[in-house]
Parts: C-alpha cells; sequence; structure tokens
C-alpha cells in the first residue's frame, strides 16, 4: 500500500522520495499533511431497503398464518361427517341451524324463524338459488326436517345438507 504526502504548496510526495529530497526534517514535517482516500465508494442505502422489504415479507406472512378462515363468520357450527360431498355450489344460499336447547335458525346471517323462513325462500326461488342446510350435530332432526320441508314447499328444487369429510 503506498502512502502519498501533499506538501504544504500542493506537491504530493511519496514517503521514499521526501527522504531523497531531505524534506523529512522535523521543521519540514508539520507542514505536511496525510490524506487518505478510498478507492472505492460504498453505497449504503441497498443495505437500509434490504432490510425493510425482509421486514415487510414477514409481516405479511405472520398476518397471513394469524388470520382465520372462515367461510361463514359468526355462526359456530359443528357438523356431522360424511364420505360423500358435493362438489362447491355456484348459486346457493346457507340456512344455519344451531344445536343446543332452544336451537336457532339463521338465513344470510339473520335469525328467523320458519314462519319467517317462507318469504326469504320465495326471493330465492325467483333468483334460482339452490339451498344448503348446514345442522350442527346436536340440532333435532325435527327442526332439520321442518327447515327442508319448507323449502322444499317454497319450490326450491335444489336442497342438500352439509358435512364436513372425514379426516
Amino acid at each position: 500500500m503506498r502512502r502519498f504526502v501533499r506538501s504544504k504548496h500542493g506537491r504530493i510526495f511519496n514517503g521514499q522520495r521526501l527522504i531523497w529530497l531531505d524534506l523529512l526534517k522535523p521543521e519540514n514535517v508539520r507542514h505536511l499533511t496525510v490524506k487518505f482516500s478510498r478507492t472505492t465508494n460504498y453505497n449504503f442505502g441497498w443495505l437500509l431497503l434490504i432490510g425493510l422489504v425482509d421486514l415487510a415479507f414477514l409481516l405479511a406472512f405472520f398476518l397471513l398464518l394469524s388470520s382465520n378462515f372462515i367461510l361463514q363468520q359468526g355462526i359456530s357450527i359443528s357438523m356431522p361427517f360424511s364420505r360423500f360431498t358435493l362438489g362447491p355450489q355456484s348459486n346457493h344460499q346457507i340456512i344455519s341451524i344451531t344445536g343446543g336447547a332452544v336451537p336457532a335458525i339463521y338465513f344470510q346471517d339473520q335469525r328467523v324463524t320458519i314462519q319467517q323462513l317462507g318469504p326469504l325462500l320465495d326471493a330465492a326461488k325467483r333468483k334460482n338459488q339452490s339451498i344448503i342446510i348446514k345442522a350442527d350435530r346436536s340440532a333435532s332432526y325435527e327442526t332439520v326436517a321442518a327447515v327442508t320441508n319448507a323449502a322444499l314447499e317454497h319450490g326450491i328444487t335444489s336442497v342438500a345438507l352439509a358435512a364436513t369429510p372425514p379426516r
């Protein structure tokens, strides 16, 4: 590595030539300055950008992992298992029936009674929609049969019972 010395008049000398010229005497040394310079310049802005992009990907990854994938929010139903399943339906309405001491019927995320279900089923028939009944495994068979009969009485031609596939 070569070191260059600049004199007070702007001349640049290497150390060997200063010794030959007899300029490295104590009275001359205080006028000499040493300047070191880099041969390559580094741009450190890319390091900050790489860290920010990495942080953004990690944040998106953890948000996707922590989100819930619920098809129908708000109504918790534990459906019975079945080995036979249909493919996805395109034009359908879901009627949910919860279990327990007092079963509840939900149509379009609103709690309804069997009597209120009739006009809603007429509207679904006009739109040519099929009905999928998602009943909890502890729901009474009588309630499921009443909802199925109501759908068939109002002219719905496609009524299906939803179940989960076995694991």
